[in-house]
């Protein structure tokens, strides 16, 4: 088991999101709405010098056809897809939720978190070369790092 902690993909990196998750369920605790604890989420990486971008539009592919799109919670140092829940637990169909963005994606690590009365956490891994070739022409952190040079956020 030892051996395969040390082979986690971006180990450092889900250990300290789930050290901010606890920083933030603690301090405000239960009965948010999800988009409270998104923005609590993404000031407390920011104070540990962590990048965060939230409600990341992602493109789904099938056959060479964009069908839709999927909007993430958040993306972390490019890297890590979050999903936010505040709900009573985490269930099946959040890990579906989960499972089928990373499918969609290059990104390999994705992480659920609820804010329920119980804090609850999962990481999910989907490798890279498990996963069907995409159809698309360019991979999705060249179409997020397009769309930021394209476009000039402003803090709310």
């Amino acid at each position: 088991m030892r051996e395969d902690q040390q082979r986690l993909k971006h180990k450092v990196l889900t250990e300290l999101i789930i050290g901010v998750f606890f920083d933030v369920y603690n301090e405000l605790g239960h009965g948010f709405l999800e988009s409270v604890y998104e923005k609590a989420f993404e000031l407390a990486l920011a104070s540990k010098n962590v990048s965060a971008r939230r409600q990341i539009e992602i493109p789904v592919w099938f056959r060479g056809h964009k069908v839709g799109d999927f909007t993430a919670d958040m993306l972390v140092q490019e890297c890590v897809l979050l999903e936010l829940k505040a709900g009573r637990a985490l269930d099946a169909s959040h890990e579906a939720q989960l499972l089928n963005y990373l499918r969609a994606t290059d990104i390999e690590v994705g992480m659920l978190f609820n804010f329920g009365l119980k804090p609850q956490f999962k990481r999910l891994a989907f490798d890279n070369k498990r996963k069907q070739i995409r159809e698309s022409s360019e991979s999705i952190m060249d179409q997020l790092l397009s769309d930021t040079k394209s476009v000039t956020r402003t803090e709310e």
